[in-house]
């Protein structure tokens, strides 16, 4: 052996692994082909896109909007184009739209089908939308659209885009089972041909693609079962078959290259194997709770979106750490020196000396640390900049590209009418009376003055102005009338105790004088009512402020927990404190790319994205959460390789370039792997994957290059011994002898 080594936990866990093995290939065998089944159909039963901020006052106004006037939530909007500039706006037209949607108007379902009212941009006479509203909530709606859809054609000389919240979903989640299948399509392959250059072999180019592969069929498999109870966002099975191809081949590179190292030196292959395990597995099981924490930071931001994508990573996460650490052992048990079977790439074309390469690396990084970490360090920062002009939006059908129908749907809707007047803010209003008294008029009237003279209001409507302009006591006499109250309350805008005030902005809906101005609406008061502003650009903000509040507690909570994993794990005070720190450098590079790209535009082009001027309000979140866990992967790798030698030889500057010569190599192959599998996704349908994907693979591709080869030990040798400070009871003991039988 090459050292004194104590046989721990992981050391018997791995003799196990490779005593029983045949059951646990078994095992893994029959779950595999079990959850397969489930797994191919877990993309088409998840119908929420999860971005309901419930419990909000928008939330809350919404449904008092559905409860008490009868108002649809579920909604398709048909938009119709005239050929040839064809005008849509006149009676026979209209007509002949009318009576192409005969047989859809038949359907028990179907509440209404209207002509689009709102004011129409000047010179947009060939595109007409009508809505429909259904009498079903989302979920059926969207079983539905189907047959919704096939009765949608197109009259003579006119196109035809079916838009809206159910054709949205419905195109996500075709968008979603396409994507996967690209990104495997894109990223497996390529990883197969880095691994077979990295191991030089088939066998063990194979064995993480089937640790990946496993890990993402398992996932989605127990999915399908959890969707059965529990409302899941349809970027489920995206996040998982992202997170689950990365991390999963990834642990098996890093096992599987230290068996290969460990067959050479232990006498047997059970002590290889419980040596592996005992080594990387353990590496593997710390680096899997780095990520697990990095994950659970998205519980804090209370939607659903967040919730379905934390769930689908950690379980795809905890997944590929139990995969990796029993099956693939069982793996690397049975296969034993057959491993190194099946040679591809002849040994004369691999890299010989990359060990002693990286070995000069960190000593050349070590001869100028100072000098190196003002220069990177300064970079990366200028990198982030960015981030301080960040504009945060909520995508809708801009998560697809426009070649979906309902994409292209809604932007010629935004461009043929005024999008204040389709989206407005809505009021409801409550009273302690019915709303046709004389002292609910008086009410209302009051408040409605209140809203008017708030900056930022267009124009006000409401059920008070919709018989024109009269007097209080001229209302009250009107309301007497049963046929006039029918009219209003069918038109659903007022209806026992509840009324509604359709407020239009002067500003467009997503402009931060219009969050100005639901914030102002919603500080207003008025005796005897009592009021929810909800409507789009409410539902807007409520969903944005819910992120952005719990912004600081998933940052406190991530990288408070992961120091102290990493503390526990490195024995050190110093070095998680420098891992943390590291990686928001790599993050914050990484995220001030996205808001170039994706808000600026820049490469947009180049990269097959549609630049709509803001960054999902979800990306940073995400990205943070995601990012900080997978990059802390390669930290942990590294300084347990680099702690491994200082517990050995005491001596700072040779442990890092011992860790750095040994892992190196390793490191950057994973990292190039990871790149290619979450970059494969740049190229998919989904703006919010696209982003993830540039944003992840980027941070990796900086953290893997810059900061591990760079940074890290230009820092290891400012702080020299300093790095394994710690209390006399946690700290790392240098052995001074090493056992060299």
């Amino acid at each position: 052996m090459r050292e004194s080594t104590s046989k721990g936990k992981f050391w018997r866990w791995g003799y196990a692994m490779f005593r029983f093995r045949w059951l646990v290939l078994a095992i893994g065998i029959i779950l595999m082909l079990s959850f397969a089944v489930f797994a191919q159909k877990t993309p088409g039963i998840l119908k929420d896109n999860g971005f309901t901020p419930k419990g909000s006052e928008s939330d809350l106004g919404l449904i008092q909007m559905h409860d008490d006037l009868g108002v649809v939530r579920t909604q398709l909007n048909i938009v119709y184009t005239g050929m040839n500039g064809l005008n849509l706006t006149g009676k026979d037209q209209q007509q002949v739209i009318m009576d192409s949607l005969g047989e859809l108007r038949k359907l028990p379902y179907v509440e209404s089908v209207k002509f689009i009212t709102a004011a129409r941009n000047e010179g947009h006479t060939d595109v007409q939308g009508v809505t429909v509203s259904l009498k079903l909530d989302t979920d059926p709606a969207l079983e539905k659209y189907p047959e919704l859809k096939a009765l949608v054609h197109a009259p003579a000389n006119m196109k035809v885009y079916v838009t809206g919240g159910p054709a949205i979903l419905y195109d996500m989640q075709e968008a979603s089972k396409h994507d996967i299948a690209k990104s495997e399509a894109i990223g497996l392959p390529i990883a197969l041909i880095v691994l077979l250059f990295v191991f030089g072999t088939f066998v063990a180019a194979l064995l993480p693609m089937i640790v990946g592969i496993m890990s993402v069929t398992l996932t989605l498999g127990v999915t399908y079962f959890i969707a059965q109870h529990q409302s899941l966002s349809n970027f489920l099975p995206n996040m998982v078959t992202m997170l689950g191809l990365a991390v999963g081949i990834d642990y098996a590179l890093f096992l599987v290259s230290r068996f290969r190292e460990e067959l050479k030196v232990q006498g047997s292959v059970a002590e290889a194997v419980a040596m592996t395990c005992q080594t990387a597995g353990k590496s593997i099981f710390f680096s899997g709770i780095a990520v697990l924490i990095g994950l659970l930071g998205m519980l804090f931001v209370d939607l659903t979106f967040f919730r379905s994508l934390c769930l689908g990573g950690v379980i795809v996460v905890s997944i590929s750490v139990v995969v990796a650490n029993t099956v693939l052992l069982a793996l690397l048990g049975a296969l034993g020196h057959r491993i190194n079977s099946l040679q591809v790439v002849p040994k004369r074309f691999r890299k010989q000396k990359t060990s002693m390469f990286w070995e000069k690396v960190a000593y050349a990084v070590m001869k100028r640390p100072v000098l190196l970490v003002v220069l990177v360090g300064g970079a990366l920062i200028y990198t982030m900049t960015p981030i301080g002009q960040m504009k945060l939006g909520v995508p809708n059908a801009e998560v697809l590209p426009p070649s979906y129908e309902s994409r292209y749907g809604a932007e010629l809707l935004k461009t043929a009418y005024d999008p204040r007047v389709m989206g407005p803010i809505q009021i409801v209003v409550h009273t302690d009376e019915e709303v046709w008294s004389a002292a609910s008029i008086a009410q209302i009237h009051a408040y409605s003055d209140k809203v008017k003279a708030v900056a930022g209001v267009k124009e006000i409507q409401s059920y008070l102005s919709a018989l024109g302009t009269h007097t209080d006591a001229e209302l009250t006499g009107m309301f007497s009338s049963a046929d006039v109250k029918k009219q209003l309350e069918d038109s659903q805008i007022a209806k026992g105790h509840t009324a509604l005030l359709i407020v239009v902005p002067e500003k467009d809906t997503d402009d931060p004088a219009t969050d100005t101005l639901v914030r102002d609406l919603r500080k207003l008061s008025q005796d005897g009512v009592k009021t929810a502003v909800t409507g789009g650009p409410a539902y807007r903000l409520d969903i944005i402020d819910r992120i952005q509040n719990e912004i600081p507690g998933v940052l406190i909570f991530v990288m408070g927990i992961t120091y102290l994993v990493l503390l526990f794990a490195f024995r050190s005070v110093i070095l998680p404190l420098k891992a943390v720190l590291m990686n928001m450098l790599s993050l914050g590079a990484s995220l001030g790319v996205v808001v170039l790209v994706f808000q600026h535009g820049y490469m947009a082009d180049m990269l097959h994205i549609t630049s709509i001027g803001y960054v999902s309000a979800t990306l940073p979140v995400i990205i943070f959460c995601v990012v900080f866990g997978i990059s802390m992967d390669y930290e942990v790798f590294l300084i347990s390789r680099i702690m491994e030698e200082y517990e050995a030889s005491g001596d700072n500057d040779r442990s890092t370039a011992e860790g750095l010569k040994k892992t190196g190599s390793l490191i950057t192959s994973a990292a190039f792997i990871l790149v290619v599998v979450v970059g494969s996704f740049i190229f998919t349908d989904i703006e919010i994957m696209k982003a993830l994907g540039l944003g992840l693979g980027l941070a990796v591709l900086i953290d893997a290059t810059i900061v591990r080869v760079m940074l890290v030990p230009a820092l290891m040798k400012l702080l020299g011994d300093a790095n394994w400070w710690a209390p006399k009871w946690l700290r790392v003991k240098p052995q001074t002898k090493v056992d060299k039988s």
